[in-house]
């Protein structure tokens, strides 16, 4: 086996085993990984934006070492480095869990049971679900499943083409830094910042892979990549924008607008509004297919990238 194809064999496998057993339901890597780094929170733990940049140099940069070292130590075995590979995309790569928590919330909508969609809502994302209704949680779970795609799958297969082993580990690191310390809370609200710019640098080209994928992939490419255009730059977020506004356009919906983060209320803008509709409990499952084949888009990509970079320095 050729090194350059180790990586497009890899992450490959990790998708079919990520779409054949989903996550585990305990000792999963990437809450290990969180149980850490909130060990290491504790320890650092300074309102100050230096005690969070440490934070996240030891946290991010201890995955991706451990990374590097886990790679190095097989990298005479194709098939061990193939095998690596493979169990590093399976733990990074959320899809099935997105999917499925997507599902569940939209079976519950469906049946006209709200109070259990309430319930199921914190799986998905980290919106108030009390403060929302269930045209609100259908709308939240359709941006979270646009923005997820991008940072469950995408992203980790982008710098998995970038850096193999390493890369994947430490974007699915430094995402979720940015998910336990990036927010705005009061304790976090500089203690974060490094861990929030950090991951704002990191998902910015998965994220602008995922927009052009959703709009190849997607029922309205024209709409999409027209929302992209006009409206990715009006969200807070650099990132979550343009993937939003791709997905919107593609589903021919209305997406963004007022929401409630830990008790704080957002007015964000309305993405695809000049054309879209509002958002059907149907929608929940046209937006899971839709994130389904821009993940299988995205592998097509990044292997494809892999090889050709990976044979171009051989």
């Amino acid at each position: 086996m050729r090194a350059e194809r180790v990586f497009a064999y890899g992450a490959a496998a990790g998708l079919l085993g990520d779409l054949l057993l989903g996550d585990p339901r305990r000792g999963h890597p990437v809450a290990v990984f969180g149980r850490a780094a909130g060990a290491v929170e504790r320890v650092l733990w300074r309102d100050h934006r230096g005690a969070g940049a440490l934070h996240t140099a030891v946290c991010a940069g201890g995955a991706v070492a451990l990374g590097a070292a886990a790679a190095r130590a097989v990298r005479r075995s194709p098939a061990a480095s193939v095998a690596l590979t493979a169990a590093a995309t399976w733990a990074v790569v959320g899809g099935t869990s997105l999917a499925r928590e997507a599902r569940a919330i939209g079976r519950a909508l469906a049946a006209g049971d709200v109070e259990a969609a309430r319930e199921r809502l914190p799986h998905l994302c980290g919106r108030d679900p009390e403060a929302l209704d269930a045209d609100g949680i259908t709308r939240a779970v359709v941006e979270s499943v646009a923005e997820n795609t991008s940072d469950a799958v995408v992203g980790a297969l982008v710098w998995g083409a970038v850096a193999g082993v390493p890369g994947l580990l430490g974007f699915r690191a430094v995402n979720t830094l940015d998910a336990m310390v990036g927010h705005r809370s009061p304790r976090h609200r500089r203690y974060g910042w490094a861990s929030a710019r950090l991951d704002d640098v990191a998902g910015w080209p998965g994220a602008r892979l995922t927009a052009a994928l959703a709009a190849l992939a997607g029922d309205d490419p024209r709409g999409a990549v027209r929302a992209w255009r006009a409206d990715a730059g009006r969200h807070p977020s650099p990132n979550a924008g343009p993937v939003e506004a791709a997905f919107a356009g593609a589903l021919g919906v209305r997406l963004g607008g007022t929401l409630a983060y830990g008790g704080r209320v957002e007015h964000r803008p309305v993405l695809n509004g000049a054309r879209g509709r509002a958002v059907r409990v149907a929608d929940v499952e046209r937006a899971v297919r839709l994130s389904r084949r821009v993940g299988l888009l995205a592998l097509g990509v990044c292997a494809g990238a892999g090889v050709l970079m990976r044979g171009r320095g051989a």
